[in-house]
């Protein structure tokens, strides 16, 4: 259920409801396991996501009272060590963008197996993908990398990943 101005609009407690559309970075805590079945393509794959708004595509977070709930967008960190790698897939219902906060992130759109441009990403820097567009992430630096993710829908369907992915047949279970 998304945010809602009931308590605001009705003239309920203004510090409780401000209190309730704020979500600080010491009650966050990276989940190592929501991508852990990823790393059956690889250790590589190791990475963690840090929720704020929503829980995004990689699993079903609606027991976890700290996400800010979602009334339009998904709003997480991910923290990628170095060598990690987010694996080639396509959002086809949202697109989504990554904003830099630490480290760097090479960051490649793929057009099928044999046609992929990569960039590397450093701090405040942004990319935007449109839904449809294959896209896959790699911290080649030294340090661990974060980012924003933002994903521009309350609930995204699953990604799927493209047969020249090394996560495509990959399953959760």
């Amino acid at each position: 259920m998304p945010l809602t101005t009931t308590a605001y609009d009705n003239g309920g407690d203004l510090a409780k409801y401000t209190d309730s559309l704020i979500a600080t970075k010491d009650s966050r805590e990276p989940d190592w396991g929501t991508l852990s079945f990823q790393e059956k393509a690889g250790p590589q794959y190791k990475r963690a996501q840090i929720r704020y708004v929503g829980s995004g595509a990689t699993g079903n977070h609606e027991d976890d009272g700290r996400i800010l709930p979602s009334g339009g967008f998904t709003f997480s960190n991910m923290l990628l060590p170095p060598g990690a790698e987010g694996p080639a897939h396509t959002h086809h219902d949202v697109e989504e963008a990554f904003f830099v906060l630490e480290g760097q992130v090479r960051v490649g759109i793929h057009r099928g197996p044999d046609e992929t441009e990569y960039r590397t990403l450093g701090y405040r820097d942004m990319i935007v993908v449109p839904a449809g567009v294959t896209r896959s992430l790699k911290n080649e630096g030294d340090t661990d990398a974060l980012f924003c993710v933002i994903i521009g829908t309350q609930k995204p369907q699953v990604p799927t990943y493209p047969e020249y992915s090394p996560l495509y047949g990959v399953t959760r279970d």
